[in-house]
């Protein structure tokens, strides 16, 4: 319950800023705003100022913006007249160059919010509890299957226990960076500065392409080294008496140097997990008794802990630069997502997700975050919000009739003919749209499905 609610209230967040660039720019381009809602549903309370009603409903999903003229509108298209109502400060009664105004400002309502959220991400400074850059080879601890030889990381010289300190010149400190330049870069050479021992050599990877996700991968883990940092009270790591700051040396006599190693220890399924640990500096053996999943995996009920590091810009100019270069990368990155899509380099139940799914990884990343604190979870609800709030920027505006870029493509061809277009055409026109967003519908539904059956 405690999900649904935050992912509502954080989706909520998002919508309701993409409908305030709507109103903002309708009061703007002097077209008369009826009705601007916080929330859907029905009416808890409202105030009506300089003829616009505005409202608080029940349903705390984003809001609406009705402007004069759009009921009149519906109204004409079930009559079957020749030509929409185009009365004085209605919204189809604005010339064709203000409705792309107005069109347009929902979407950039969203880029600018992702940007001010960036920036102040930046100037505040926040705690990233992450994995370093010490990396571990897949193709040497397979966890699913036999093992798969002759990955890019393999084949470009990486070994167990290597750092990466740079790719292509830039700086990564934490395996997060690395992961996101691997991700993005398929089929790209990338020249990687590694790190081994006390020597530093350079190596070229090459990314393959992933096709259930679209993205990059050479086949690399994270290296987290296996001391615990929290124990679930009703875990059976708990039960056992494992505490946090124990680090695991082995179990079942298999060496555990790294998460990779523990996770592929219990892979033996054995009904009793003898562990050896160093506590403060004493050894010492617990044997464990597993609880198990719904997909038959061990669950101890305990994690490892992680890196901090502390990012913050250095100054107010610093922190714009920086939010501005991560909006950017944010922006192609979904682009490229997207252009992956339809280039059908992605499984779709993947690349997609509806209504409900949102809700759940918005309403996940908030509860998991605040459990950090309030300061660095606030953080990082909000960069997963402007993530978000990008994802829908760049969506509205596809030409697709019903969304605000198919919207805009109507009335730049009105724009262009210098008379308007018959309502026959415009009905026409909804009509595919409506076709288009209900197939989108059921695929996002499909999706929806397929994620939380967990197939």
């Amino acid at each position: 319950m405690v999900v649904i609610v935050l992912g509502l209230l954080g989706l909520g967040i998002v919508v309701f800023v993409h409908e305030l660039g709507h109103f903002l720019a309708a009061r703007w381009m002097g077209v008369h705003v009826e009705a601007f809602s916080l929330g859907w549903g029905p009416k808890l309370a409202g105030i009506t100022r300089g003829g616009t009603e505005y409202r608080v409903s029940v349903f705390p999903i984003g809001g609406y913006c009705r402007m004069k003229g759009e009921e009149a509108f519906k109204a004409a298209l079930e009559r079957g007249d020749e030509d929409m109502p185009r009365e004085p400060g209605s919204y189809y009664g604005a010339s064709p160059g203000r409705r792309i105004v107005i069109a347009l400002a929902g979407p950039v309502a969203n880029l600018v919010f992702a940007l001010i959220v960036a920036v102040a991400i930046a100037a505040a400074g926040y705690t990233l509890r992450t994995s370093g850059n010490k990396v571990i080879l897949a193709s040497e601890y397979p966890l699913v299957g036999a093992p798969v030889t002759g990955l890019p990381a393999e084949r470009a010289g990486i070994r167990t226990g290597d750092r990466i300190v740079a790719i292509d010149g830039v700086e990564t400190r934490m395996y997060s960076q690395i992961q996101e330049i691997i991700f993005r870069s398929a089929d790209k050479p990338l020249r990687l500065t590694v790190e081994r021992d006390t020597n530093r050599i350079e190596l070229v990877v090459v990314p393959v392409l992933d096709r259930e996700t679209g993205a990059g991968r050479v086949g690399l883990y994270a290296w987290i080294d296996p001391v615990v940092e929290r124990v679930e009270p009703t875990g059976s790591a708990y039960v056992a008496g494992l505490e946090p700051g124990d680090r695991i040396l082995s179990v079942n006599g298999q060496k555990v140097e790294h998460d990779v190693a523990f996770q592929k220890a219990l892979l033996d399924r054995s009904r009793v997990f003898r562990m050896e640990i160093d506590r403060a500096g004493t050894r010492q053996v617990v044997e464990v008794v597993p609880t198990w999943d719904k997909d038959g995996h061990p669950d101890l009920g305990l994690s490892f802990r992680a890196v901090a590091f502390r990012i913050q810009a250095d100054g107010p100019l610093d922190a714009i630069v920086k939010g501005w270069k991560d909006t950017r990368d944010t922006v192609l990155g979904t682009l490229q997502g997207l252009a992956g899509l339809f280039r059908g380099n992605v499984k779709v139940t993947n690349a997609v997700s509806g209504p409900a799914r949102i809700t759940y990884m918005v309403g996940t990343v908030a509860s998991r975050s605040l459990r950090d604190g309030w300061a660095d979870g606030l953080s990082q609800l909000f960069n997963f919000l402007s993530l978000l709030s990008v994802g829908l920027f760049v969506m509205n505006l596809m030409p697709i009739p019903l969304l605000d870029g198919g919207q805009i493509l109507l009335f730049v061809v009105e724009g262009i003919r210098r008379k308007p277009l018959k309502l026959k055409t415009v009905y026409r026109y909804q009509a595919v749209g409506m076709a288009v967003v209900l197939a989108l519908f059921l695929l996002t539904t499909v999706a929806d499905l397929t994620f939380f059956s967990g197939r």
